[in-house]
C-alpha cells in the first residue's frame, strides 16, 4: 500500500468519486472481504462485490490474501493507497499552466503546485516500474514574520541565497548530468499553530 496514489485518469477518478466507492475505499484502509464490507456500510453483498470489481479494475483497491470459507475461497481485499490525489493532469489542456500565468500572482504558485503534482507523479510511476527510489527534495517548515518588513527582508535573502547555491552547482557542460526543477514557495499559514504566548512568553 502507497502512503499516496496520484489518479490522473478519467475512468479512474470518476470510479473513485462515486459515493458507494469512495465508503468502500474506507472500509478498505484494513482488509475485508465484500461480506465484512456488507456488514460495515450496511449495503447487499452482491452490490459491493459489482463495485469491488469496479474498483479492482481500476487499481483502486488490491487483493490482500484469499482464505477458505464454508467451502468456498473469499477474497480479502484492501485500498491501494492509505490516500489518494487527484492529478490536475485530468483537467486537460484547461489543467493550470505556469507559462501562461503572471509570474506575481497568487495563481502562478498554484499552477506551479499542481505542475509539481503532474510531474513527480510520472516520475514516481516510472521509478517504481523500474523498482528504484527517486531522488527528491522537501523542506517544509514554519515562520513567523513580526512585520511586513521583516517578511520582505526574509523574501530578499532566501532568494539571493537560493541564487547563489543554484549557480553554484549548475554545470551545463557535463555530459551525464540531469536536470532538476527546484521550487521555493511561501505562504500564509490557513491554521496558524499556538504561539510562544501560551507558555506566558510575550513579543
Amino acid at each position: 500500500m502507497h502512503d499516496v496514489a496520484v489518479i490522473d485518469e478519467p475512468a479512474v477518478a470518476s470510479s473513485m468519486l462515486d459515493p458507494t466507492r469512495a465508503a468502500i475505499l474506507d472500509a478498505l484502509a484494513t482488509p475485508g472481504s465484500a461480506t465484512t464490507v456488507a456488514a460495515t456500510l450496511g449495503l447487499p453483498r452482491q452490490k459491493v462485490n459489482y463495485h469491488l470489481r469496479a474498483l479492482e479494475e481500476h487499481g483502486l483497491v488490491e487483493l490482500h490474501e484469499e482464505r477458505q470459507r464454508r467451502g468456498l475461497v473469499e477474497r480479502v481485499m484492501i485500498a491501494s493507497a492509505e490516500t489518494y490525489l487527484l492529478s490536475p493532469e485530468l483537467l486537460g489542456d484547461r489543467s493550470p499552466d505556469p507559462a501562461r500565468i503572471d509570474r506575481l500572482s497568487t495563481r502562478y504558485l498554484l499552477a506551479i503546485a499542481a505542475r509539481l503534482v503532474r510531474e513527480v507523479a510520472e516520475l514516481a510511476r516510472s521509478a517504481d516500474a523500474a523498482n528504484k527510489p527517486l531522488a527528491t527534495l522537501s523542506i517544509d517548515t514554519e515562520i513567523r514574520f513580526a512585520s511586513a518588513r521583516d517578511r520582505a527582508a526574509f523574501t530578499q535573502e532566501i532568494t539571493d541565497a537560493v541564487t547563489q547555491v543554484a549557480a553554484r552547482y549548475h554545470d551545463e557542460q557535463t555530459p551525464r548530468g540531469r536536470w532538476h526543477r527546484l521550487v521555493v514557495a511561501a505562504h500564509p499559514h490557513t491554521s496558524p499553530p499556538p504561539t510562544a504566548t501560551n507558555t506566558g512568553a510575550t513579543r
